[in-house]
């Protein structure tokens, strides 16, 4: 069975187990993990012995804490922007083949999950976090936007929460994941061993079933949703499509919440905070293969462009936490840099099938 130094796929019964083994690197996927995934869900799509999917860490602090941005920097400073680009191409077939897959896909949020470990995880049928679940898409602070699908699941996030965790990369524990429906059930660690041992012995047939009456047994209630409970201020601050009605809603804000808020957002690319507003406004009514395509297009802008090289430099490679922004405010931006982001491109649309990659 295919695999890689950092990515484990095991059959159980008719359970396929996918195990992401890179605790050294927070699970972080590198291409060839990417492709692996992918491949193999392909194949056990078309498997009869196959009636569903786990995918969990092995022991550790993060379930995925994203995509490899090390070796997508790398990759573009020596090959080339194409060279970098066919990642996103490999990631974004791989989150349309998790959303698509037509067996249930369990993935366990056990610890950190961030950027490409939500587009492996948010898009299955199921979607446990434990009380280790840390959940974030921190890309603004990093010159990027909220990618694997984020056009499509962010904006239909209740309250306006979208806006609020794309624009500030807040994070979000166990209670409010299932709160916003970014996790449907919460289990404790301890038991994530029994599911994976009751799964692995269910039958083919009725394999759903036998699911659904293990979560039920086996969940429990999380605790906690401390970011719920900031509802009606993000509700109504996050409730303009517009980034700049937004920093207006902030700072009258009265309570503090505004206040810290802005702080929080003068962190982060002005260029990634205008393009992630306009993305989030285009999403809300955009279908999910629509969204990827709409993200294909956007990230080639990105690796094209300097702010997501200068905020990997700052934040992950030299770690001086300075970058050098290209503009120094969002209203500094112009708007052509922000509109021709989301324009079509010469080749084409990503295309979205089965066929092994």
């Amino acid at each position: 069975m295919e695999a890689t130094p950092h990515l484990r796929f095991e059959r159980r019964g008719h359970l396929g187990i996918v195990v992401l083994d890179r605790q050294d690197a927070l699970n972080a996927l590198d291409h060839a993990m990417v492709r692996a995934l992918s491949r193999t869900l392909a194949r056990w799509r078309e498997d009869p012995e196959i009636a569903g999917v786990l995918v969990r860490p092995a022991p550790g602090r993060a379930f995925c804490a994203g995509g490899d941005i090390r070796e997508i920097v790398t990759v573009r400073a020596r090959e080339g922007v194409d060279a970098a680009w066919r990642f996103f191409r490999d990631e974004y077939r791989l989150d349309w083949r998790v959303k698509h897959f037509p067996k249930p896909y369990v993935a366990v949020l056990d610890g950190i999950t961030m950027g490409g470990g939500v587009g492996i995880s948010v898009h299955g049928r199921v979607r446990i976090a434990t009380e280790r679940t840390v959940f974030a898409m921190p890309e603004v602070g990093i010159g990027f936007f909220p990618d694997v699908g984020g056009t499509f699941f962010l904006p239909r996030l209740p309250h306006r929460f979208g806006w609020y965790l794309a624009l500030t990369g807040e994070r979000a524990g166990p209670g409010d994941c299932l709160a916003l429906g970014l996790a449907t059930h919460h289990l404790p660690a301890a038991r994530i061993g029994l599911l994976e041992e009751a799964l692995a012995a269910a039958p083919r047939e009725g394999f759903a079933e036998a699911l659904n009456q293990l979560l039920a047994e086996l969940a429990d209630t999380p605790g906690d949703a401390p970011l719920l409970g900031l509802a009606d201020l993000v509700e109504s601050c996050f409730g303009a499509d517009d980034l700049f009605a937004i920093r207006e809603r902030l700072a009258r804000e009265t309570t503090g919440f505004g206040a810290r808020t802005l702080e929080t957002m003068a962190g982060k690319s002005p260029f990634s905070l205008r393009v992630t507003a306009e993305q989030l406004r285009r999403g809300r009514d955009l279908a999910f293969d629509d969204a990827l395509q709409l993200e294909y297009r956007m990230v080639r802008r990105f690796l094209e462009g300097r702010e997501f090289a200068e905020g990997v430099r700052a934040m992950v490679l030299d770690k001086d936490r300075r970058p050098r922004w290209t503009w120094p405010d969002p209203g500094s931006v112009p708007e052509v840099e922000v509109t021709r982001v989301f324009d079509p491109l010469p080749g084409g649309d990503l295309a979205f099938d089965w066929d092994a990659v």
